[in-house]
């Protein structure tokens, strides 16, 4: 995973160092060094290490944080959940659940070697095949979640599942309000829309939030090797991770740095087989998906207008920023005509 110099903005590394000296003595055998990991656009991932082990440090963005966007307690739960399960993720190894050593919460976990594919080049240089083998791998390991019974795994009060996609739209558009800094035509009417047309949730399954190709990394075997980023992970309807999918994979090079090319590599499985492939192994009904793929352009809009908002504070970190705020109309104007609301 490509990573900034070292010493970047985010961990101290005297304070972290000592920390870990306490909670975990022996662990940390030389001097830390520490590269932001770029690609992400909510919370901060680093390439730590000793020089004899490698880790990953994950934190808050450093400027304007939303309530409830950024709690790193949660993602370290359900990492550890998921540990022994057939999804794969990195191993948990420390919580740091308040800002006394970093000015925020952070955790520690085992760094995962494997690739993030954004490209769209570099992926179809692998050929059709490995390609269609990889997105494969996406949506079966998506369906491997979705199977996963949260109270076998310590997770049965991870979340409300009851009026789950009313909070959600809910939620969203009060995230919308803490970041709105600019008008933003057909935002609300697609709000509108989608509060209209909410449809009756299917059992509800643990969901990640935010799942698609760029956060997953893969290895050699073309296999999911770990999912990575599960800080909107919940209890809640497993359609919501679904219909996600499908919009990043309609929109893949529309451009605007939200949205990775990587998914227009010529053999990537294209909406429609990854649904059926979905529904054949969930035994879950997508028929009514459009609105789920809908929700999911609203979401990503409101995303990009908080790195927008961050971006022009002058509090991000890392390259791409500034294209996020082009990318919220375009995601407007799909979700809208997904619902044919324009």
């Amino acid at each position: 995973m490509p990573s900034t110099p070292s010493d970047p903005p985010g961990p101290d590394l005297t304070r972290l160092r000592a920390h870990l000296d306490g909670v975990l003595p022996g662990t940390v055998t030389g001097p830390l060094r520490a590269e932001l990991i770029e690609g992400g656009r909510s919370n901060l991932s680093y390439r730590l290490t000793d020089g004899a082990t490698v880790w990953v440090l994950r934190r808050p963005p450093l400027g304007h944080v939303l309530a409830t966007a950024h709690d790193m307690g949660r993602e370290y739960r359900v990492l550890s959940a998921l540990r022994d399960t057939g999804v794969p993720v990195p191993a948990t190894v420390h919580l740091a659940a308040d800002g006394d050593v970093l000015g925020a919460p952070w955790y520690l976990m085992a760094y995962v070697p494997g690739t993030v594919h954004r490209d769209a080049a570099a992926l179809a240089a692998l050929g059709e095949a490995r390609v269609h083998a990889i997105g494969t791998a996406l949506v079966d390991t998506l369906a491997a979640l979705h199977r996963i019974d949260p109270a076998a795994v310590g997770l049965a009060d991870f979340g409300r599942p009851d009026g789950y996609l009313d909070r959600q739209l809910r939620r969203w558009s009060t995230q919308l309000a803490a970041s709105r800094s600019r008008e933003l035509p057909g935002i609300d009417r697609l709000h509108e829309l989608l509060v209209a047309g909410r449809p009756d949730s299917p059992a509800p399954a643990l969901v990640h939030g935010d799942y698609r190709l760029d956060n997953v990394l893969v290895d050699e075997r073309d296999a999911v090797a770990a999912v990575l980023d599960w800080e909107m992970s919940t209890l809640g309807d497993p359609l919501t991770d679904v219909g996600l999918l499908v919009m990043y994979t309609e929109l893949a090079g529309v451009g605007g740095g939200l949205i990775p090319a990587a998914a227009t590599a010529p053999g990537f499985p294209r909406s429609a087989e990854l649904v059926a492939r979905y529904a054949e192994s969930t035994g879950r009904d997508a028929t009514e998906l459009d609105w789920y793929v809908a929700f999911a352009a609203y979401k990503l809009a409101v995303v990009a207008e908080g790195i927008h908002y961050r971006f022009r504070q002058g509090s991000t970190l890392g390259a791409g920023f500034e294209r996020a705020g082009r990318m919220a109309p375009v995601l407007i104007e799909h979700g809208l005509a997904t619902l044919k609301g324009h």
